[in-house]
């Protein structure tokens, strides 16, 4: 062989890998939510696909809502033939945008041959501002499979994302999945519609109503209005199980609005999104029952609804109420508290601060006993003693009521004596100290 014609062998070779190489990048698209997935696979927050438009800025979460179970009633026929309009509420804009679909709880692959992204033409509504409608691709295709189990992150689509606004996230399967992945308590009006009506401005279509969200699991956008994450993981009580529908009114939807609007009046602030990964009877040590198991445990989801989103600063923890309250005998307090500490360490490892909050009273819920109560005011004094994480937001101390610290304030109560009102929730955000969101994790030593 001449040296020329060697030459011209290892070129191709060179070439061959090459290709190969870009095939399995592109057309890779699903991931199981592992840190190590998404960093490797296309469309992955660690990687940002090619097709992505020529913008500025940083990648940030502006929406979330954690996979919760399986909807009740799709195992046969999923949402086969139907279009679904999810409405979410940012909590940062941005100039272009992204999705991750989930399939955790399928029992076959979830094809979707059209997706769109799209600003709300108003409140309330599943009509699209026309001049916003953009169509969503996965590795530069229209369409994509993603397995049982798994989940895939979109190209990036340039669309003028708001700040505290609502935008419509559009799927259309055409053939079942089996069970649907859903979140449960969205608090928040969504749609579906017969046919593929992706493309639809016109909301007149969806006639379907549900309070639930499919499939749709995180919304970031790219831009320079914020420069990081801040994930809060929690029960029911960072769900916003009982805060009004369609109205906003989680703590953490609160939080986002305060910490933008410090932002904005020039106070030396971070500028992070807020998402919420709240997931209502969530526990830390515990799974649900199924399998895969509904409601996985704080542990076992971490990683993937916590720290697997993009651009992490700032984990806040509000969980341990449902590990003490739910079993027919209550852990100890160490091992709630070593539950957390493995959280702690975890978020530390990927260089995230972590902010921790004390758990809130349940005195006159159907749970509540005297055992249990002492098991919380336990956890919660070595929680104050700032043994557990980088700082602490006390929502015992400002929701309980001061003369039966064992119970929640009336006017902060629901009336269920363990979630609460409106008032409630406001309270949460408003003692949390915005100044805690600053800095970095303490150096490993």
């Amino acid at each position: 062989m001449t040296r020329r014609q060697g030459c011209a062998l290892l070129s191709a070779i060179t070439a061959l890998i090459v290709g190969l190489s870009a095939a399995l990048y592109i057309g890779i698209s699903a991931g199981d939510g592992s840190a190590g997935s998404r960093d490797t696979f296309a469309g992955g927050r660690g990687s940002h696909n090619s097709a992505a438009p020529a913008s500025t800025g940083v990648w940030v979460g502006t929406w979330a809502a954690s996979p919760s179970g399986a909807e009740p009633g799709t195992g046969r026929t999923g949402m086969a033939g139907r279009s679904v309009r999810n409405v979410v509420h940012t909590s940062v804009g941005g100039t272009s945008a992204r999705i991750t679909l989930s399939n955790l709880y399928g029992t076959q692959p979830l094809v979707v041959t059209h997706a769109t992204v799209a600003v709300a033409a108003g409140h309330g509504t599943a009509a699209a501002d026309p001049g916003t409608l953009r169509r969503i691709t996965f590795g530069g295709s229209t369409r994509v499979v993603i397995p049982a189990g798994r989940q895939a992150v979109s190209d990036a689509v340039r669309i003028p994302v708001p700040a505290d606004g609502d935008v419509l996230v559009t799927t259309y399967s055409p053939s079942s999945s089996g069970p649907v992945t859903f979140h449960k308590f969205a608090r928040q009006t969504s749609y579906a519609a017969p046919g593929d009506h992706a493309a639809d401005a016109d909301g007149t279509a969806y006639t379907e109503h549900t309070s639930y969200w499919r499939y749709l699991t995180a919304l970031d956008v790219l831009g320079n209005q914020a420069d990081g994450t801040v994930v809060v993981l929690g029960d029911s009580l960072t769900d916003g199980m009982t805060s009004t529908p369609g109205t906003n009114r989680r703590w953490t939807d609160v939080l986002a609005d305060r910490l933008r609007g410090a932002a904005d009046a020039g106070r030396d602030v971070p500028r992070y999104g807020v998402v919420n990964a709240g997931i209502s009877g969530n526990r830390v040590l515990v799974d649900g029952l199924g399998r895969p198991p509904e409601n996985i445990s704080g542990l076992k989801r971490f990683s993937r609804d916590a720290l697997g989103h993009a651009n992490v600063k700032v984990v806040v923890i509000d969980l341990g109420v449902n590990d003490i309250m739910r079993p027919d005998v209550a852990p100890t307090p160490g091992a709630v508290l070593d539950g957390l500490r493995t959280l702690v360490r975890q978020a530390h490892a990927r260089g995230a601060k972590v902010v921790g909050a004390t758990l809130m009273p349940f005195g006159g819920h159907r749970g509540y006993t005297p055992a249990r109560d002492a098991v919380r005011q336990q956890v919660n004094a070595v929680i104050r003693a700032g043994k557990v994480f980088d700082a602490v937001v006390d929502f015992d101390a400002a929701l309980r009521d001061p003369y039966d610290p064992r119970r929640l304030l009336p006017r902060y109560d629901c009336g269920d004596h363990l979630h609460p009102s409106d008032a409630g929730y406001h309270k949460m955000a408003d003692v949390f100290d915005l100044d805690d969101l600053k800095g970095s994790a303490p150096a490993q030593l």
